[in-house]
């Protein structure tokens, strides 16, 4: 394609004296695209940009080479799947998702609605309100709502939320699917494992920031490649903070007290195969090793100071 689906340029939102998403660009064509960042991080706020919910600050968003938010038959075009429930409670999900349709102005609503909620594997004929429905089954019929107009762009905002197993990879199947039937699938979630079965591309927003992107294989070897902090406890923390020291798989170690040693390493896989053998040489007995920094918030937090 010669422009792509999604267009943000220098986006800026605020919201008063908070900033919510600050000088975000990036360009999105066809295929699936995972939104990855820890939750506050902004992701929502850029996902309703794209569909024109708000407006930002400062900046442009384009979709399809239009702005979002001024153009209101681009909604014809677009599916969003909010992270928030907005269901109709006292309607069945057959009645929900043909209102949808209708909305949208399709021929045939109801076959279309039928059509939707079988794709998400759910009963068009239950005749039970979508009140009484599980997490799992009320994330389908907003799914199903989403699509049900065939859109060319599709904003998902953390859509496994609430799934099993099966159903999670059922959903990731269809999200491939549409994505290679030239659809633009844009998913978020702050589940690093989510994101590795999506396999794509990957936006990561931090602190309201466009943190890194790129293949997701780039970006979970940059993750990989960071400092690392660890907590060690043995009986012989001066000898082993040494040791490991001049083996080279400590980059830097503090002892403190009489059994805690904290060390950083670069290399935090040959630090994990190093330490056993290395403790055994020196007859030291290894109590406890905890990493101090393994969570998605220290690995966003690393990305920002990157850039």
């Amino acid at each position: 394609m010669s422009e792509p689906m999604i267009a943000v340029e220098d986006v800026t939102k605020f919201f008063g004296d908070l900033v919510a998403v600050s000088e975000v660009s990036f360009h999105v064509g066809p295929g699936v695209t995972a939104l990855l960042g820890p939750n506050g991080a902004g992701k929502s706020t850029v996902l309703r940009m794209l569909c024109g919910l708000t407006a930002p600050s400062r900046g442009t968003v384009r979709v399809l080479g239009r702005d979002p938010r001024r153009d209101h038959t681009l909604s014809r075009h677009i599916g969003l799947v909010p992270q928030q429930d907005g269901l109709f409670e006292g309607r069945t999900a057959l009645e929900f998702v043909r209102l949808a349709a209708e909305l949208h102005g399709l021929d045939d609503p109801d076959g279309a609605a039928r059509r939707a909620l079988g794709t998400v594997e759910l009963d068009s004929d239950d005749h039970r309100h979508v009140a009484t429905y599980s997490k799992g089954m009320r994330q389908r019929v907003k799914i199903a709502q989403a699509i049900v107009h065939d859109p060319h762009v599709i904003v998902l905002d953390e859509p496994l939320t609430g799934l099993d197993p099966r159903q999670r990879l059922h959903m990731v199947a269809l999200f491939h699917q549409l994505g290679d039937a030239g659809r633009c699938v844009v998913v978020s979630s702050h589940v690093l494992e989510e994101v590795e079965r999506f396999g794509s591309r990957v936006l990561v927003v931090a602190h309201g920031r466009l943190a890194a992107e790129g293949d997701f294989r780039e970006i979970r070897a940059l993750m990989d490649d960071r400092p690392h902090r660890l907590r060690l406890r043995t009986d012989r923390p001066r000898e082993l903070a040494g040791a490991l020291l001049a083996a080279g798989t400590a980059m830097a170690v503090r002892v403190e007290g009489d059994d805690l040693v904290l060390v950083d390493t670069t290399d935090i896989a040959a630090f994990r195969r190093a330490v056993a053998p290395t403790a055994r040489e020196l007859g030291a007995h290894l109590r406890e090793l905890h990493g101090l920094d393994d969570d998605l918030e220290s690995v966003f937090r690393y990305l920002v100071s990157r850039r």
